[in-house]
């Protein structure tokens, strides 16, 4: 990870992922841009023909199935043992039932060819929904195996939603909510257990599909706020936050236009204008109003998007601490917990992986040496410690809640 620092003029920031897993690196300002991910809902040109057809000549569809998967489908894919773990009947692989099968995401699939009895009307993609969320909480098999399978389910469930031309009502607007916030929390637990994991990689396929499909939903759900008026400004602060970090997606317009075509009542919300600071605070450098912003008016769902960059904040406000003090007086590590919201063993370690040393004075207090040139880039901008705050701990406990 590239060593987080306050921008200075307008450069540019990272270039854009692409479909593939590998990242792809510029010799620009390591500051994150404030140019924006891709708010398109097909990621392609190819997609864009599979997914959506000429309006024109799009069918007037109204689905019509009852169930969570259409009869010929799950018949097809009992009779293909393509059954996910979720949908097997007694853990039959060629067994399942309208309780358990939940159609799948089809890449190929066009409206021309699709008829109304194999799509779900909306009372039907919430209860579907609701069946996915369940498991989502369950802790049957590993995160990833319910991550993909409902990652999977989501997108067939906007599919259905795209192919019946749905773009009003609270009901929609309320899947898609769900959706953004299943995204979200995967987003901070996959990036948990990259940091538990032994790959060099900061970021894995899992991670970064799921990052495009969040985008790809925010941007569904705020052309339904548009055509409802009834936006939810929280919602609006994720795309914010989500351009903090040095190795975030910009592509498309800008943050900065984008902000200029919101309506007042959101740009005036404490969602929209925590989020506004914090890219401020981003920018001029300051940490530690940073991390005390955080500390004290962070939902928890803002934390989630936040908490990787926090790694990149605390490395510069070490960074900052190191080559500002006194060399002939050593910081106390006691100190250095309190500005960067961490437990001790923890500053520490943090320390070390930053390339600077401590040592224990003879009283057993332990201190940092200041103007050290040892200082380097993170190489474990994967390890993850804590923030430390009472308030945040008690919003850790409400995540099952929270969808």
């Amino acid at each position: 990870m590239e060593r987080w620092q306050p921008r200075r003029g307008r450069g540019r920031g990272r270039g854009s992922y692409s479909s593939s897993s590998h990242t792809q690196q510029s010799n620009v300002s390591n500051y994150p841009s404030t140019r924006k991910p891709t708010l398109n809902l097909i990621s392609s040109d190819n997609n864009k023909k599979h997914e959506n057809d000429d309006p024109d000549n799009l069918p007037n569809l109204t689905g019509s199935c009852p169930y969570m998967c259409p009869v010929d489908e799950r018949t097809r894919r009992e009779r293909l043992r393509d059954l996910a773990i979720f949908e097997r009947l007694n853990g039959n692989p060629t067994q399942s039932s309208s309780n358990l099968a939940v159609k799948k995401f089809c890449r190929t699939i066009s409206t021309k060819d699709v008829r109304d009895l194999d799509l779900r009307p909306i009372l039907v993609l919430e209860d579907t929904l609701n069946h996915l969320l369940n498991i989502f909480g369950s802790k049957s098999q590993p995160f990833e195996v319910i991550h993909d399978f409902i990652f999977d389910r989501t997108r067939s469930i906007r599919q259905d939603l795209s192919m019946q031309g749905i773009i009003t009502g609270d009901q929609a607007i309320g899947i898609y909510e769900k959706i953004v916030k299943f995204h979200i929390i995967s987003h901070h637990k996959l990036q948990r257990n990259i940091v538990n994991s032994d790959s060099g990689s900061n970021v894995s396929p899992m991670h970064h599909l799921n990052m495009e499909q969040l985008t790809k939903t925010l941007s569904s759900l705020y052309h339904l706020y548009d055509q409802t008026r009834k936006p939810n400004p929280e919602f609006y602060s994720f795309y914010v936050l989500l351009h903090l970090g040095s190795d975030h997606q910009p592509t498309g317009e800008s943050l900065s236009l984008w902000l200029q075509k919101l309506p007042s009542s959101v740009m005036k919300s404490k969602e929209m204008m925590f989020s506004r600071r914090l890219l401020r605070y981003s920018r001029f450098g300051n940490f530690k109003k940073f991390l005390q912003t955080v500390d004290s008016e962070a939902s928890c769902l803002q934390y989630y998007i936040l908490e990787p960059f926090v790694c990149e904040v605390r490395a510069f406000g070490l960074l900052c601490l190191n080559h500002g003090g006194y060399k002939l007086n050593p910081y106390p590590l006691v100190d250095i917990c309190k500005h960067l919201f961490m437990e001790e063993s923890d500053v520490e370690s943090f320390c070390k992986d930053c390339g600077l040393e401590t040592y224990t004075s003879e009283d057993g207090t332990k201190f940092m040496p200041t103007k050290q040139t040892s200082f380097c880039s993170l190489k474990g901008s994967r390890i993850y410690y804590p923030m430390v705050s009472k308030r945040l701990k008690i919003l850790y406990d409400e995540v099952p809640e929270i969808i």
